[in-house]
């Protein structure tokens, strides 16, 4: 039986997890798997295949995924290696996108969750909706408060960063409450337009915190 030990990290956990959720949309090589990686995923922009490939053979080996060699070409003289979900894959990933509970709250976590909403059920989403929600309002409460607290001891550049974090964590909050309307309007009239009303853009704002370290 393939043997599957936690990830060392929950980076290594998100990256996987990524990894699995691009796959189910059809097989893909290394490169491509980058490439999505690196420009649909904000914590993933500075990938490297070091840090890749290790998580694919953890992937492979845990029987996750499959890998195919391809036959080089006169085009291509190193063999191309084609990764594919298998089911036990699927139903991993299934187990994993049903998962609502806090980590999926952080920046992080929730970046790479959000990415996956298509494949997400309804009251998941919104779980995870409100969970975030929750995590922002308390981290505004807590920049407020040490704004009012050291307010009078801030120079000037200071003071502007600590607006300007309590600026970016009230509009995703107002982002957020508005895809919350929409999930709950939706699940009681599941048309094709059910967010048209609430909100023209519900890709992630640029308020959130991403680490692009590899």
């Amino acid at each position: 039986m393939p043997s599957s030990p936690r990830p060392q990290s929950r980076r290594a956990a998100l990256l996987e997890f990524s990894v699995l959720g691009l796959l189910h949309d059809g097989p893909l090589h290394g490169y491509e798997l980058r490439k999505r990686l690196t420009t649909a995923l904000g914590i993933f922009r500075a990938l490297s295949y070091g840090s890749l490939y290790p998580a694919l053979k953890h992937l492979v080996d845990s029987g996750w995924i499959h890998e195919t060699t391809e036959v080089a070409t006169a085009s291509s003289k190193r063999p191309r290696i084609t990764y594919e979900l298998t089911a036990d894959g699927k139903e991993h990933f299934q187990d994993l996108v049903a998962a609502s509970g806090p980590d999926a709250w952080d920046d992080d976590d929730f970046d790479v969750r959000f990415a996956f909403f298509s494949r997400t059920e309804a009251q998941v989403r919104l779980r995870i909706l409100e969970g975030r929600r929750s995590r922002l309002e308390e981290r505004l409460a807590n920049i407020r408060d040490a704004s009012h607290a050291r307010r009078e001891r801030m120079d000037s550049y200071t003071l502007a960063l600590q607006q300007h974090g309590e600026e970016r964590a009230e509009r995703e909050v107002r982002w957020l409450e508005e895809l919350i309307v929409a999930e709950r309007r939706a699940a009681l009239d599941p048309g094709p337009t059910a967010y048209d009303d609430t909100t023209a853009d519900i890709s992630t704002p640029q308020s959130t915190t991403t680490n692009n370290k590899e």
